[in-house]
């Protein structure tokens, strides 16, 4: 125990590395640029950094298998054995070339098989985060698949570092799981009726207690499994399932403390469940769920440990001590110090690692914020502080900082509150219905049958990066930059051109992130240098910071797309990030409302648009991937929720004509339970990730009768597979089977930034080829309808 009296935990610290030394091992290895043993050796280096950093901080209990070169559900698919069957594994340990293979796909397909076809990815929760989604079936037994977590813990203790070896909850992890048929990778609900994940409990659990024997045998004294499961809306018997298997558990392997953490929201009327449960310890997120901790504490077990999370895991402003230590206090008061430990409120994988190599940040703004490994620091002063044993001065400029940040002149423009509060009913909405709009856009497009678009980006080539950081470094002139730029641009149109798409892209040279990119031009907002976290595998973002008040003080798009426009007769799409992913992919201000916020991007992005259209763009997409993402766990919570976020993307775009085309984009998300609130967006075109769950996603719509066209993706890009114009013809007929032809664009699943010319090439080559197969066979045609 610390010698303060009070313990600190971590509940994951991020895996990426201080400069995403993580990211460049594993695809130096994708590319056969370094063997599986140096990628071993520099993941190995890694985690022994980051367990003596946090040791360094003075945590007591330091996690380990939070580490994961990909994903962590995807660790905890092989650690069980729940390896989809379509990639023969063998029933041993699962090896690298199978994890990723999970992951990724298969580039090339073995002749005479068909190909491997990557795991369906979606949202951890309300975070930017994705995750594989476990494949479950009926009969679906499991395995002990992989000794990570044994290898892990033995690797730190061999440190000196006796961890707290970290797993997702089996209940969790079945209940973010999908019903698949065998015979395909997709989800048939005919083959899987009456099929519920959790009738997989007991086998599932039978493996769970295998790997606490072994971590117990192994000498770990605490596990902790993660099940933010609790923050849902669980039924009885969900929460039934959840006691028992913690029952089973806790009985199975007595000799171990168990941890069970909930983080990410309330538990509302799971709470009597959560404290029912037979373990060791109870982890609470007070940040998300700090409204009913009084609720918590009076029916906290006598015999049990509470964590508390205090420190916010998932946002980057500093601790407000004065708050949190109100909250510690009144728990160490109703469990006393022996039982008790202070955390973060989640893992620190959705935080940047450290703010030590901020360099350009002033020191105004540095001094509001907190990466992980100041989280860290926080979470050790605050078990201090909390029993009079801190330094009062630390207390004391704590307490400045917030103020100062309050009183910030920085912070609030009065000429943006002013535009905010003087917003009408009538700015939310288009002159015409759809209906009435789309014969006006159809006549000024004069686009075909089953239209044929991309997403937006187009690859960002080591050329393209190495112009940017030579002009960043001021080796190249504004003028050799756009220069390049242009060329760049007229290249990638020329491409499109060749390759007979319909409505083209300028490839967004000139962008490094679809949301960093806007967020340089608006007022409001500031950057990092290295304050990068994990979104999904490999692949990093850099998410802006929005401080204050928002407004766009200049054009920002408007001039590369109408030179891109002046290179073609087809339609140019304009190309902006909506709202509400501005607002979910950023660091967002937590001293005023959310919708607020979302308000005043929507009204920046407004004027863009406007501009967009003078410009001469007769179609604009305003990207929202990020809509369904930041709902609220609870079903009770969304209503609000939907109507103020449906309004900031209507109010950005509704200042155009009748005949301009707004388009908008979403991936990787279920869209059943809030298309009401997608087709209420009154966007004229949608285009959506399909491709990886066959189409499936489309019944929604098709249910629905959504009123607009859509583009339902046949091409899944975060794979490096090239698909074949037979498999993209096969998910445009499945298309056509719920949606009619005259309302159906062809597109791939989300922009190619990740691809290189070498798969775009081909793979739009047979998008096209597809399109125009499927097109002939199609009467009648558009302009005929």
């Amino acid at each position: 125990m610390s010698a303060q009296g009070i313990q600190t935990q971590n509940l994951g610290y991020p895996r990426i590395g201080e400069k995403r030394e993580l990211k460049r091992a594993v695809e130096a290895f994708w590319q056969g640029r370094i063997s599986e043993a140096q990628l071993e050796a520099e993941a190995s280096r890694l985690r022994a950094w980051h367990w003596e950093k946090q040791r360094e901080a003075g945590i007591d209990l330091i996690p380990s298998n939070d580490f994961s070169y990909y994903d962590h559900v995807l660790d905890t698919i092989a650690l069980v054995g729940a390896v989809p069957a379509r990639l023969g594994w063998s029933g041993s340990t699962v090896d690298n070339a199978t994890y990723f293979k999970m992951a990724r796909g298969e580039r090339k397909a073995v002749p005479g098989k068909e190909p491997i076809v990557a795991m369906e990815m979606t949202k951890w929760f309300d975070t930017n985060y994705h995750y594989l989604v476990p494949e479950l079936h009926p009969g679906m037994s499991f395995r002990l698949g992989s000794n990570k977590p044994f290898a892990e813990f033995a690797e730190a203790l061999a440190l000196g570092i006796k961890t707290k070896p970290v797993l997702l909850g089996p209940v969790t992890f079945l209940l973010l799981g999908k019903a698949h048929d065998l015979s395909r990778h997709s989800v048939t609900e005919a083959d899987t009726s009456g099929f519920e994940p959790l009738m997989l409990l007991d086998a599932l659990t039978q493996v769970y207690v295998e790997v606490l024997t072994r971590l117990a045998q192994d000498g770990a004294e605490w596990v902790q499994l993660d099940e933010p499961a609790f923050a849902l809306d669980l039924t009885s018997d969900q929460q039934t399932a959840l006691v028992r298997t913690y029952e089973k558990l806790a009985t199975a392997v007595p000799q171990l403390k168990l941890m069970v953490a909930t983080y990410f929201g309330e538990l509302r009327e799971n709470l009597s469940a959560f404290v029912r449960l037979p373990v060791a310890g109870l982890h609470f997120d007070a940040v998300r769920g700090g409204a009913e901790l009084d609720r918590l504490l009076a029916q906290f077990p006598a015999d049990q440990t509470l964590s508390l999370g205090v420190v916010d895991g998932r946002n980057i402003w500093r601790n407000d001590f004065t708050h949190s230590l109100a909250q510690l206090r009144r728990a160490i008061d109703r469990v006393g110090r022996d039982r008790f430990i202070v955390g973060p409120s989640c893992s620190l994988l959705f935080s940047p690692v450290t703010l030590k190599h901020e360099q350009t940040l002033d020191a105004e703004l540095k001094s509001w914020l907190a990466f992980a490994d100041e989280k860290l620091a926080e979470v050790a002063q605050l078990a201090r502080l909390a029993v009079n044993d801190g330094d009062d001065d630390v207390l004391a400029a704590n307490q400045r900082a917030q103020e100062e940040r309050r009183v910030s002149k920085r912070i609030h423009d009065p000429a943006v509150k002013q535009r905010v509060g003087a917003v009408q009913s009538g700015d939310y909405d288009r002159v015409s219905s759809f209906a009435e709009r789309k014969p006006k856009q159809q006549a000024r497009l004069q686009l075909p049958l089953l239209p044929i678009t991309t997403i937006g980006s187009f690859p960002q080539t080591d050329a393209v990066r190495a112009a940017r950081a030579r002009f960043k470094k001021r080796e190249l002139s504004a003028t050799e930059y756009d220069e390049f730029l242009k060329a760049e641009i007229k290249n990638c149109v020329a491409f499109q051109e060749k390759a007979s798409l319909d409505v083209l892209v300028h490839g967004e040279f000139e962008r490094t992130d679809m949301v960093e990119y806007f967020g340089e031009h608006f007022a409001g907002f500031a950057f990092s240098e290295n304050g990068w976290v994990q979104s999904y595998g490999s692949r990093c973002v850099k998410p802006p910071i929005i401080f204050g008040d928002v407004s766009r003080p200049v054009p920002i798009t408007v001039e590369w797309s109408r030179y891109a426009q002046s290179l073609t007769r087809k339609p140019m799409k304009g190309m902006l990030t909506g709202p509400i992913t501005v607002l979910q992919w950023s660091f967002v201000r937590n001293d005023q409302p959310r919708a607020t916020t979302a308000q005043q991007i929507a009204l920046a992005l407004r004027d863009e648009v406007c501009d967009l259209e003078t410009a001469g763009l007769a179609a604009i997409q305003i990207d929202e991937p990020a809509l369904r993402e930041g709902l609220p766990l609870r079903r009770a919570d969304w209503p609000a929720y939907l109507e103020w976020a449906v309004n900031a993307f209507r109010l950005s775009a509704a200042g155009v004509r009748d005949d301009t085309q707004i388009h908008t984009h979403m991936c990787y998300a279920e869209f059943n339970d809030i298309i009401e609130s997608v087709a209420a967006l009154d966007a004229d075109v949608i285009s959506i990730e399909t491709s990886r769950s066959q189409m499936d996603l489309l019944q929604a719509f098709a249910d629905f009768r959504y009123p607009a066209d859509i583009g339902p993706g046949v091409w899944d890009i975060h794979s490096p597979r090239i698909p074949s114009v037979d498999e993209m013809v096969e998910l445009l007929r499945k298309a056509l089977a719920v949606l009619s032809p005259d309302q159906v664009w062809v597109n791939p699943d989300c922009g190619l930034k990740t691809r290189g010319w070498a798969e775009v090439v081909p793979a739009i080559e047979n998008l096209v080829a597809a399109a125009r197969r499927v097109r002939a066979a199609q009467l009648p045609t558009r302009s005929q309808a």
